[in-house]
């Protein structure tokens, strides 16, 4: 079903939805980052910046995340587990690329043989309301990674931007539950033509197509290859780009205890830091930059493919945008497929 949304109204509409809904949508920078959070009031969202720096999947799997609390009391112990969701809730005005690193992230924590309740819960428990990029960025390639900047696939609701109106498509039954909302209009024709134009411009502005196809084959001969040796050499292992990105799901679990109290907490993790594979023995598989930059490409480009038969990117940009030594992704896969793009080079030779 399409429908429209006059902007005059969007504030209004945004209270309507917080009245039964627990709502979070991107807001201006707090302390400087830019992220997804619960909103108290509509006038918070801010739909400015494309792509925030924190990704959406924070919704869902939080970068700290209290597991469970326990408790000591004599020889017995309590224990606590998660606090419930109460509420419905609903995620407004994420990308495209955002809501599709979502469901592949989904794939890890809601699998055939594991689940993980925690994402679990929240996924359930929220209706997606996504919105289409009519004005992408240079650093995004999201066509290049299976997508593009209008992609439906993982929303339950679609915006669109039209200039005075949102155009609205509900496309599943969580999405449906919202048609009756007193603020969405019947569409017209001249709104379906520029949607159409819209469309076609953004997906020009996405830029050269990098060829990731068939890319874990290219990276299987690779493995020793002499390009790791540079391609790593401008990487401080920061790990901006690990936890920026949509997709990157590592993870470490910490008991913080004092006294007789304490919790276990899961937080963020990075395969680029040097502690993420040191052995208890001391031992560390991944001694160098070379061989933890290895580990970060193969996995989005040649284990993730060959497990679940997509790339774990979505070609967001955040990892170039951000990174403070400029290290460009895109360089790094043109040079394994063996092919070059428009307006972009190779520098590792």
């Amino acid at each position: 079903m399409k429908l429209k949304l006059d902007k005059k109204n969007f504030e209004d509409f945004l209270k309507s939805l917080m009245e039964e809904y627990d709502l979070y949508a991107p807001v201006q920078p707090v302390e400087g980052v830019s992220v997804f959070k619960k909103i108290e009031q509509p006038s918070e969202v801010n739909l400015t910046q494309l792509v925030p720096q924190k990704p959406a999947k924070d919704i869902f799997f939080p970068q700290s995340e209290v597991m469970f609390c326990y408790e000591m009391a004599g020889k017995q112990s309590r224990m606590n587990s998660m606090e419930e969701i109460k509420r419905e809730r609903i995620l407004f005005g994420a990308r495209p690329c955002d809501i599709e690193a979502i469901s592949i992230i989904e794939k890890i924590f809601v699998g055939e043989e594991y689940t993980d309740v925690y994402f679990l819960e929240k996924r359930r428990k929220t209706t997606i309301i996504g919105l289409g990029c009519n004005h992408p960025l240079s650093t995004c390639f999201c066509s290049s990674a299976g997508g593009d900047p209008f992609l439906r696939a993982g929303s339950d609701l679609f915006f669109i931007d039209l200039g005075e109106t949102y155009f609205v498509e509900l496309l599943t039954e969580k999405g449906a539950a919202l048609r009756k909302n007193r603020f969405f209009k019947e569409v017209d024709p001249n709104d379906l033509t520029l949607v159409k134009e819209l469309e076609g411009k953004a997906f020009e502005k996405v830029g050269y197509s990098i060829p990731v196809e068939g890319i874990e084959k290219r990276l299987d001969l690779m493995t020793e290859s002499s390009f790791w040796d540079r391609v790593h050499e401008k990487c401080i292992g920061c790990a901006v780009c690990t936890y920026l990105c949509p997709t990157c799901h590592c993870f470490d679990m910490v008991d913080e205890a004092l006294n007789n109290k304490g919790q276990r907490v899961r937080n963020w993790d990075s395969c680029l830091f040097p502690i993420y594979s040191l052995e208890t023995s001391g031992h560390n598989p991944r001694p160098t930059g070379r061989e933890r930059t290895r580990q970060r490409l193969m996995h989005k480009f040649n284990y993730f493919p060959k497990n679940f038969g997509r790339v774990a990117c979505v070609g967001c940009g955040r990892c170039i945008l951000y990174c403070p030594v400029q290290f460009d992704i895109r360089e790094a896969l043109l040079y394994a497929s063996a092919k070059r793009a428009k307006g972009l080079k190779r520098k590792f030779r």
